[in-house]
């Protein structure tokens, strides 16, 4: 299955082994339970196993496959809701199979019946059991896919944002809702604020990673880009910007020996066409928007590789790119601190809804999907929260959507030496770039697109499907094994 597992097993006082059971996390709050196994005649351990366990004052795990047997056994309460299938019955939280979009609630391979491969009931609750006259509530708008959304939309001509804050209320006050919302910004605003002030040079682990947010921070806040103020009045008449042939306003006329000076020629290698001979001054790009994206998400993924408090949005592999588009909103769209609380709440309550969709669709662990359920998730939240930032209607938020997630499509997860730091922190700020692209896209066409998202989810679960294992999460192929690294001692 995946090396993110841990067995369960029961002995008696006898320390004969009854029965094991596999659990698996796959990430993004899920979680996979395996095959339980019943042992057909429970005695005592094998001399060597049993040897081993006392050396190691742990029971041994290696007489499992000898010992148990995985066949349904004559008490048939204690496989009664037990679920099979390995493959298909990831849960998070209270979500049911039943309750999930069609692919995932329809599976792969279910070679059971519904009654034993279905996921914990009222036998086995998952949350506080209520009482038989107690009905759960049920949120106003209730959807499980874009589709659904789209028509709640346009019934009762309600932003997305809206839909998702009337839902909430069901079991929250305005007040709660409020106050959660801007906590869940303020530690996001607090992890980015502390990477790029960070002076650790590097980030733990074996490959010694140096830190770059701070150096990015550093060289942005010392105006190395151009902002605001350079770029003056960008009207026909191209005020305020300066030029080779024409003096700034005010500025006092050069010295004729300094005017009149020749540029001193670059040593020149001769070709098919003259290149300056090597080294050269590097050409400083000018793409303030997208450096300030990377700085923040870099500084974000940065502190989850140091162990830094940061918000999973929606996982921890994926934490940089929400939480980096939502302050380019605040820091470059918003216009009044009331207008930046009202977008804060739009951006993450829209990021929500898309969220959801993804978890009952298809994937956000990135054990199943790769990285594309990770970081491909993200960008697509960020993509249509920006989209509702700046105004756009349901249509093109949902268009902002699928554009990020159908460029994600296929993303591997090949994490070096096992670390969420190459190529994770970078692909967070290559995400975070991509999602406000993607956005700008969607704002341009006014909502008039051939897939969506609901179709594009679906691709994501057969993706993730047919992507192999090794590609998801394991470190056992792509950059985890191409790139060499010298083998260290573990920092702890």
């Amino acid at each position: 299955m995946h090396a993110n597992g841990m067995r369960f097993s029961v002995f008696n006082a006898e320390g004969d082994l009854l029965a094991t059971n596999d659990f698996y996390s796959i990430g993004g709050g899920f979680v996979i339970n395996g095959k339980m196994a019943i042992s057909r005649n429970p005695g005592p351990l094998p001399p060597r196993e049993a040897q081993l366990a006392h050396e190691d004052n742990v029971p041994s795990m290696s007489t499992a496959t000898s010992e148990l047997a995985v066949e349904p056994v004559s008490d048939a309460s204690l496989l009664k809701n037990h679920p099979v299938d390995v493959r298909e019955n990831a849960f998070y939280k209270s979500i049911r199979r039943s309750e999930a979009d069609s692919p995932r609630r329809e599976g792969h391979a279910i070679d059971n019946d519904s009654s034993v491969a279905a996921l914990p009931s009222k036998d086995f609750p998952m949350e506080p059991a209520q009482s038989p006259t107690e009905q759960p509530k049920q949120p106003p708008f209730p959807f499980r896919n874009m589709a659904q959304l789209l028509s709640l939309s346009r019934k009762h001509n309600l932003t997305i944002a809206q839909i998702v804050y009337e839902n909430e209320l069901t079991w929250y006050t305005p007040e709660e809702i409020e106050n959660k919302i801007m906590h869940i910004w303020q530690v996001m605003d607090e992890g980015i604020r502390a990477g790029v002030l960070s002076e650790q040079e590097t980030l733990p682990g074996s490959l010694r990673m140096k830190r770059r947010a701070p150096k990015l921070y550093a060289r942005l806040m010392r105006g190395l880009y151009m902002g605001p103020r350079r770029l003056g009045n960008m009207g026909p008449d191209r005020e305020g910007i300066p030029s080779r042939d024409r003096a700034p306003a005010g500025a006092t006329e050069l010295p004729a020996k300094v005017r009149d000076r020749q540029i001193a020629r670059t040593p020149q290698i001769r070709g098919s066409f003259h290149h300056a001979v090597l080294p050269v001054p590097l050409r400083k790009p000018n793409f303030p928007a997208m450096d300030w994206l990377s700085c923040w998400a870099i500084a974000t993924n940065e502190q989850v590789a140091s162990g830094g408090r940061i918000v999973i949005a929606p996982t921890l592999g994926a934490a940089g790119i929400i939480p980096s588009v939502l302050r380019y909103v605040v820091e470059f769209v918003a216009l009044t601190p009331e207008d930046e609380e009202n977008l804060v709440k739009t951006f993450l309550l829209t990021a929500a809804a898309i969220g959801m969709l993804f978890k009952r669709g298809a994937t956000i662990s990135a054990a199943e999907g790769g990285c594309m359920a990770e970081v491909g998730t993200s960008c697509s939240m960020a993509a249509g929260a920006f989209a509702a930032c700046m105004g756009a209607s349901p249509e093109v938020i949902e268009q902002a959507a699928e554009t990020a997630i159908e460029h994600n499509l296929g993303l591997t997860c090949d994490p070096v030496d096992g670390l969420v730091q190459a190529p994770c922190i970078e692909r967070n700020a290559v995400g975070a770039v991509k999602a406000v692209v993607s956005a700008n896209l969607a704002l341009s066409s006014d909502g008039v697109h051939t897939i969506t998202l609901d179709e594009a989810i679906h691709a994501a679960r057969l993706t993730a499907a047919d992507m192999h294992t090794k590609y998801k999460e394991t470190s056992l192929s792509g950059l985890a094994t191409t790139v060499k690294i010298p083998v260290a001692v573990p920092d702890c």
